[in-house]
């Protein structure tokens, strides 16, 4: 199958090995962290989950023709970005504002999603869809455990609460690329039923977490950054919900999926920094 992307472009290094993980995870405890690392790190780990599906959603662009260049260009950025967030979560990145992970069983789960992502990558970089379809949720599953496992440690620095609600206001972000993808997966004639059905899933699950969110958020600035996604979400639902796979509507689809992303991590950015 013709590959989406050289090899040389998404050519990335892989081997956490370099980062010796057999020594990091003999330190049974976490290096004590501030609040805001700790956000910083849930609210990266979970962008992860969001990355899973937005590549797979940009190589499903690129097979339906639609906006090729472009799509290119973002999968190979979005695949780099998760290879480098996946190895700042292990050895610490300073650029990402990432500390290195120190706590054992995370560092086993992160190797999990590393033995994931490895074959994923080669299928994203292949243009495979139905391996695409087949290995996309377990790795979004995979790291979404390791957001969980973070969000839990943070325990003794974050409020628990406010882990929660960046852990949920994170996963709005991989919500909106998820309903893209599925979108897109019945689009292409794979698995159209089950993909649709999971879809108007999706959207509602996206509706009523920020429903959940607006709720019980006590800061305005916050509360008026949920209406904005709001009002996004309003113009793009009605597509997925209807599973309108037309030209224009998936022309539609290229163009709010990515605003609908923007707003809702523009209200995870605004929920980290207000930490004190």
């Amino acid at each position: 199958m013709r590959k989406l992307l050289s090899t040389t472009v998404l050519s990335v290094s892989l081997t956490l090995g370099a980062v010796s993980l057999a020594t990091t995870s003999l330190q049974a405890n976490p290096v004590a962290q501030t609040k805001q690392q700790s956000g910083t790190v849930i609210n990266l780990a979970g962008k992860q989950r969001m990355l899973t599906q937005k590549m797979s959603k940009e190589a499903l662009f690129i097979a339906k023709g639609v906006s090729v260049d472009a799509n290119k260009a973002s999968l190979a950025k979005t695949v780099a970005l998760f290879d480098k967030t996946l190895k700042g979560l292990v050895a610490g990145d300073e650029s990402l504002g990432l500390p290195a992970t120190t706590n054992a069983d995370i560092l086993a789960q992160l190797k999990v999603v590393t033995d994931l992502w490895i074959p994923f990558k080669d299928a994203v970089e292949k243009g495979d869809l139905a391996a695409i379809n087949k290995q996309n949720i377990p790795l979004l599953k995979n790291m979404n455990k390791a957001v969980g496992m973070y969000t839990k440690a943070s325990g003794s620095t974050l409020d628990p609460k406010m882990a929660k609600v960046i852990n949920l206001a994170g996963k709005q972000r991989m919500l909106s690329q998820k309903m893209t993808k599925e979108l897109l997966l019945v689009a292409n004639g794979i698995d159209a039923d089950a993909n649709g059905a999971n879809a108007k899933k999706t959207v509602a699950l996206f509706g009523s977490t920020l429903k959940e969110l607006d709720a019980g958020c006590k800061n305005d600035e916050i509360k008026a950054q949920f209406a904005v996604v709001a009002k996004t979400l309003a113009e793009y639902q009605p597509i997925v919900e209807k599973l309108d796979i037309s030209d224009e509507a998936l022309a539609t689809a290229e163009k709010l999926n990515i605003p609908l992303l923007k707003e809702s991590n523009k209200a995870v950015q605004m929920l980290n920094t207000s930490i004190k």
